[in-house]
């Protein structure tokens, strides 16, 4: 960042959207740390790393628009476990619920990349997701540059703290997954038994 400055701090922030264990609460207060030592000032702080969250944000959108609906099909029918009814239910759950989605998406961990991916499968209109991608980073970029900005030196404390909120949102994330193949190893079970 001190060779770069603030451009080089978008670059690092559109590769985290891209490369999700690159992690933003690093990032981000590393910038407000470098903006108060003078070395770019904090509106090129927010704008640049905004700018890098909505580049990368549109890539893997346009990851999702290229696999599209199709292929996703295809590709969770060959998956163990998967019915296509699942693709539905996420489908139908994305249309009701998908802006939201995409806006809270923006301040939490993991997640910040992978909604992306459903928004472009799903064709959100462009022009929706780039705002709401706009407006949910710049939240979430402004807080964390301004508490690197207000820590200075101890800026890594942030890291310490959201490094906790990463390991928990992982955590729950992995336990649906296990309910989930659990839940679907019973049914089948179910299944198999009724058909005898």
């Amino acid at each position: 960042m001190e060779t770069l400055g603030a451009p080089g701090a978008g670059i690092a922030i559109a590769l985290e959207n891209l490369f999700p264990p690159l992690p933003s609460e690093v990032i981000l207060p590393l910038a407000g740390f470098t903006a108060s030592k003078g070395n770019m000032t904090l509106f090129d702080a927010v704008l640049w790393t905004t700018l890098g969250s909505v580049i990368g944000a549109l890539v893997l959108y346009g990851v999702g628009a290229l696999l599209g609906r199709e292929r996703v099909i295809l590709i969770a029918s060959k998956l163990p476990l998967i019915n296509i009814s699942d693709i539905e239910k996420t489908e139908a759950w994305f249309a009701r619920h998908g802006k939201k989605t995409v806006f809270f998406g923006r301040m939490i961990p993991i997640f910040r990349s992978l909604i992306s991916i459903p928004a472009g499968v799903e064709r959100m209109p462009i022009s929706i997701f780039t705002i709401l991608t706009l407006a949910g980073s710049l939240i979430w970029n402004t807080a964390f540059i301004m508490a690197g900005y207000a820590l200075g030196e101890n800026y890594h404390l942030i890291e310490q703290y959201m490094g906790i909120v990463s390991k928990a949102v992982l955590g729950i994330v992995l336990l649906a997954i296990v309910i989930f193949i659990w839940v679907r190893l019973m049914d089948r079970r179910k299944g198999k038994h009724h058909a005898r």
